[in-house]
């Protein structure tokens, strides 16, 4: 995503399900950050089009990218090899949010209440959706899986794990928005977590040995718990210890 950005100057927004191919589209050559990453218009009545094929061409020469199309319109479709690797793009970014602001603010300010604590409420989904990810990395250390950026992000190629990768690849841009609906967000984290947990198991289960598809989940159940923690401490919620 770094990469794509450094082309574009802003980051782009992923499409479709990633169920099968992984997609972003931007705009770039439309909202004039093609002057800021070096696209700048040849003459005033350039069109969108012709930025979009010279951003495409730096785009091809991206690693990582395996496919750019440029529609008439001057948006640029882009396909990326693996989409895993948006699991350390959010890792690596520091903290959008200072722990202490959340702390500071009453958790009755939050989009939803605490209580119940039932499937129903999407408040309980996420704050259990972040407290999940954080047992999930103790139980797999106990149980002998290895965890760290050592995981293979390619290895997340599964239904369940592309659904979370789908949603993990809005953070840039919505971070990049005036209006970044986290709480909507987290909801739709949250619940995609929650599934992958349930079917795409990160840890191994009965007599299964750990393998490098449960450390690469439990590395994007990392990024997931960060990106919750972050959301909940943007919308004035202390992320819960425990539940």
């Amino acid at each position: 995503m770094e990469a794509l950005c450094g082309v574009l100057g802003v980051p782009p927004v992923p499409q479709g399900s990633w169920e099968r191919d992984a997609w972003f589209v931007s705009t770039a050559a439309l909202r004039g950050t093609a002057e800021a990453a070096g696209a700048t218009p040849r003459g005033t009545g350039e069109a969108a089009a012709e930025v979009a094929e010279r951003l495409a061409v730096r785009l091809r020469a991206t690693p990582g990218v395996r496919r750019v199309d440029v529609r008439p319109n001057g948006f640029l479709v882009i396909g990326v090899a693996t989409p895993g690797e948006i699991v350390e793009d959010v890792l690596a970014a520091p903290a959008a949010v200072p722990p202490r602001r959340a702390a500071s603010v009453p958790d009755s300010a939050a989009p939803w209440p605490d209580f119940p604590r039932t499937w129903d409420n999407p408040g309980f989904a996420v704050r259990y959706a972040y407290v999940r990810a954080g047992a999930v990395q103790r139980w797999a250390r106990d149980l002998g899986v290895r965890t760290g950026a050592a995981a293979r992000p390619e290895l997340l190629d599964g239904p369940f794990d592309r659904a979370v990768l789908r949603v993990l690849a809005e953070l840039p841009s919505r971070r990049d928005s005036r209006d970044p609906g986290w709480a909507a967000y987290l909801e739709r984290l949250a619940e995609v977590y929650h599934a992958a947990v349930e079917r795409a198991s990160p840890i191994p289960r009965g007599d299964e040995p750990p393998t490098e598809v449960h450390a690469a989940r439990v590395r994007m159940g990392e990024a997931v718990r960060r990106v919750l923690g972050e959301g909940l401490a943007e919308l004035g919620v202390a992320p819960p210890g425990k539940i």
